[in-house]
Parts: C-alpha cells; structure tokens; sequence
C-alpha cells in the first residue's frame, strides 16, 4: 500500500525554511523491507531515497541508503520506534553530516507521526 508524508524543515529560530511531500512505496525482500522514498520540495527540487532494513532482533531494526553514512539504528517500544543516523545533507552547495534522531509514533493503522532533531 502506498503511503504519502508531509514535512517541513525549520531554521533554528523556528521559522520554516522548506516544505516537502513523500511519496514512499515498500517491498519485501527476503527478510528485508526496501522503502522507496520519493521527495518534491517546496522549492520545486526533488530527491529520492531507497532504505534497506534488516530485523536486527524483536524490536530492532538496521538500516542503509545511499546518503546515509554507515547505518541507521532502530528500536520499537510499543506503538514507538526510535530511529537514529547520520545524513549526508546537501545546502546550498555544500554536504555536511547532520546527526538525525527520528521519533515515529503510530497513532492508528493509518496515521504514523515522525518528529526529527
């Protein structure tokens, strides 16, 4: 089933520097679970992003892309998972490695929030 995401991305100050929209197809493979992200910003850019995640044990989750450095880490505790990288985020003409630590709370069998820091 496909999913659809919204998200913005916020200066320091809190002001909203960017929109964007996800659309995000998955797949099995084996045991693995490949998320195919497809990202439209506000500025009329776009980017895609294709996750590999393994089961790393009941409640943990590995995962690589292609603009993640080394790989991800997960773990689930109830309706929760904790999900935390590095990326390699492209500004203004520059990369640099930004740590990520994603908060995704399931709300109901449709909803899923994801707050990022």
């Amino acid at each position: 089933k496909p999913v659809k995401a919204w998200g913005i991305f916020e200066k320091r100050s809190g002001e909203v520097a960017k929109r964007f929209e996800v659309n995000i197809a998955s797949r099995r493979e084996g045991e693995n679970l490949i998320l195919d992200e497809r990202f439209l910003y506000s500025d009329g850019t776009r980017q895609q992003r294709v996750w590999t995640l393994t089961p790393d044990g009941p409640t943990r989750w590995r995962g690589r892309a292609g603009d993640v450095v080394g790989e991800a880490r997960g773990e689930v505790a109830g309706n929760a998972l904790r999900w935390r990288y590095v990326l390699n985020l492209p500004v203004d003409g520059s990369v640099y490695e930004v740590s990520l630590d994603d908060w995704m709370y399931l709300m109901d069998e449709d909803t899923l929030i994801n707050r990022s820091s």
